[in-house]
């Protein structure tokens, strides 16, 4: 029921998650990063539980595949489970079990992994990792328009009704985790038009955290 891809900039170190599906509130249960570390996204059938424990493994210095290897040695009924990581080396890897729903496929490149099960064909992740890799600029644009080629593709076989976006950085919360957990409407354009607007403030949230007096204003009613 989901689409998703994990990447790294490799100029800057940024990991992220996208991800999309037909269930509500998508990225609250399969969106998982980690600054320094890497980035994982777990679905079909999900174990959230999938997500820390792969980021635990590459943070004690195990690469992707690694990770993801030894994630299928511990984790509970494998053979339903998706994941897919990308580790601070560019290192992707993916398992997806054999009893993911419908038709489910993956692909992977340096720096980007991306899965999906129930999808219209099993190009899908293909067109997101060739999305992904064609773009350019901010990691948050690249992943945009790497969801946006997924559906494009065909995507879901049915219609998606949420969306999401992680982002991290150098610090140890998300620079940036944007979601629409439920529409009827298309929910990677309602994400996207909140990274819009989100883009240009994001610098300026991490600087209010780490040293308010260096803040830019706030730019709200009364703010001087």
């Amino acid at each position: 029921m989901t689409f998703s891809l994990v990447a790294r900039c490799a100029e800057t170190g940024m990991f992220g998650v996208a991800i999309s599906s037909s269930s509500p509130a998508v990225a609250a249960r399969c969106s998982f990063a980690r600054a320094g570390v890497g980035a994982v996204a777990t679905q079909n059938v999900t174990d959230p539980r999938l997500g820390p424990l792969t980021l635990d493994l590459m943070g004690k210095g195990l690469k992707a595949p690694e990770a993801i290897a030894e994630m299928r040695r511990s984790g509970a009924f494998i053979a339903y489970r998706q994941v897919l990581a990308v580790d601070n080396r560019g290192s992707s890897a993916i398992h997806s079990g054999p009893n993911s729903l419908g038709i489910w496929a993956d692909a992977r490149d340096e720096d980007v992994a991306s899965g999906g099960n129930l999808l219209a064909n099993a190009g899908v992740p293909q067109a997101i990792v060739d999305g992904f890799l064609s773009a350019s600029g901010h990691l948050g644009d690249r992943m945009i328009a790497a969801m946006r080629a997924g559906l494009e593709a065909g995507g879901e076989a049915g219609p998606v009704h949420s969306a999401g976006m992680k982002l991290v950085d150098k610090v140890s919360w998300p620079v940036a985790d944007l979601r629409c957990d439920w529409t009827e409407d298309c929910p990677i354009d309602a994400v996207a038009a909140a990274w819009k607007v989100y883009k240009p403030q994001l610098d300026a949230y991490v600087q209010r955290a780490l040293d308010p007096r260096e803040a830019p204003s706030y730019g709200v009613p009364g703010d001087e």
